[in-house]
């Protein structure tokens, strides 16, 4: 690992190591190392711009939650060290809610929920970021429903006229990792496969899926075989039956002792002009970041794993209706 520290074998290691020293380790200062001054980090609820904001954001995420894991389940990564890697961090992380913060008053529930987190390193550091957190999962075990969280934070933050806005393409910030990923077999199919799906050809599912497929989906969601399969997709399309999909980085990667998997970053962007997950149509523009993960086994893709924010889109729709 050219221009990396030693101590990490490779770069899944670096960035299941570095992730455990900042936030259990409570190496929060080593984000100065670690992290470019300005850094450019994505999640569906804002953009945020430098490292002071990064360690602003972490610090008052352990007061709120200071018990909080990091499990690191899977790193889904391309490029190589001279011109820079890609990772594509699958995390199950636990919490208690023990401190006041973003979420209200501390509850003492104890909370778990998934994140992906793709990351752009070079020189040991890294200086590009997406970060998607299951915030329809946290929200719901603190006894929230997406929607009206939403809407309590719009009020928390002034109003609709004074609300923090939400991610948009139009309000991005160009970073340094201009790359699309690479050009592996396993990518290109799960590519494919979520592109016929958005497409409307639902018969892709009891094609390409194996029967016995485990998933699991933005809300804390799992289930088992093509009806969950099926019932999510169906549900997000036909909210945004119009809404362009776009996939932005896609990775496909064969390793010793793994399936073979991808991970894919994509986007929804248009109006909420249908009946699906979100309620009566209200012809709000919005824009949904997600990511997914999927390894692929002798019968199809085995298990799938799909993350967008809940809230955030919730947020869109109800700055749009007021």
């Amino acid at each position: 690992m050219k221009g990396f520290s030693n101590r990490f074998k490779d770069f899944p290691d670096y960035i299941i190591g570095i992730t455990k020293e900042i936030w259990e380790d409570r190496g929060i200062a080593t984000l100065h190392e670690y992290y470019a001054s300005d850094i450019v980090v994505r999640s569906p609820a804002s953009v945020v711009v430098g490292n002071q904001g990064v360690i602003a954001a972490t610090m008052a995420t352990l007061a709120e939650f200071p018990d909080r894991t990091l499990f690191g389940e899977d790193v889904i990564w391309s490029g190589t060290p001279e011109e820079g890697m890609l990772s594509s961090h699958r995390l199950h992380s636990t919490a208690t809610h023990l401190g006041d913060g973003v979420y209200g008053a501390a509850t003492g529930k104890r909370l778990q929920y998934r994140i992906i987190a793709d990351c752009h390193a070079i020189n040991n550091q890294i200086n590009d970021e997406w970060l998607i957190r299951d915030q329809g999962a946290i929200v719901r075990q603190l006894g929230w429903e997406p929607r009206d969280y939403a809407r309590d934070l719009i009020d928390k933050e002034g109003g609709p006229d004074a609300a923090v806005a939400t991610f948009h393409p139009s309000r991005d910030v160009a970073g340094p990792y201009k790359g699309r990923g690479n050009d592996n077999a396993w990518g290109q199919r799960y590519g494919d496969i979520v592109t016929r799906i958005m497409g409307a050809d639902m018969a892709v599912i009891p094609a390409e899926y194996d029967r016995a497929v485990n998933v699991a989906y933005p809300g804390g969601a799992e289930g088992i075989s093509h009806g969950p399969v099926d019932r999510f997709w169906m549900s997000l399309r036909a909210a945004f039956p119009s809404a362009k999909f776009e996939i932005h980085h896609q990775i496909g990667r064969e390793d010793p002792m793994m399936p073979p998997r991808a991970a894919l970053r994509w986007s929804l962007t248009g109006k909420h002009d249908g009946w699906g997950g979100f309620g009566t149509p209200t012809g709000a523009e919005v824009h949904i970041m997600g990511a997914c993960h999927a390894e692929f086994g002798p019968w199809g893709l085995r298990r799938e794993w799909v993350l967008f924010d809940e809230t955030a889109i919730w947020k869109q729709i109800l700055m749009h209706t007021g």
